[in-house]
């Protein structure tokens, strides 16, 4: 990912010459440099490799919990219809009543 935006890999790090003259840098100087160069970037590449596993990981989760909320909605519609079109046992109970004086008539006055 971050690695088309870096010019240098270690190697061509390593593998840098550089013109030696009379009165250039000392080449003990420019490889210890190097060295140092070289060991941020192999740390700056595993950093990245860490940071592309982690995004993956949690872009795999952000969609299965996205599913999972899609099943819970799903789910609370259902039972929010089904509440919705259910008659209570108290209903059913004051129903049965009411039909059974209409059938049978109040006996109460009756008697």
């Amino acid at each position: 990912m971050f690695q088309d935006r870096i010019l240098l890999t270690p190697k061509d790090i390593l593998e840098k010459e550089f013109k030696i003259d009379t009165r250039g840098y000392r080449p003990q100087e420019v490889d210890k440099f190097l060295d140092d160069v070289i060991s941020d970037y192999e740390e700056m590449f595993s950093i990245i490799k860490e940071l592309e596993k982690e995004k993956k990981d949690l872009i795999d989760d952000n969609i299965r919990l996205k599913q999972e909320v899609r099943n819970a909605r799903t789910k609370l519609d259902v039972l929010r219809e089904a509440s919705n079109s259910e008659v209570s046992n108290a209903d059913l109970l004051r129903r049965i009543s009411n039909l059974e004086k209409i059938i049978y008539g109040d006996r109460d006055n009756d008697r």
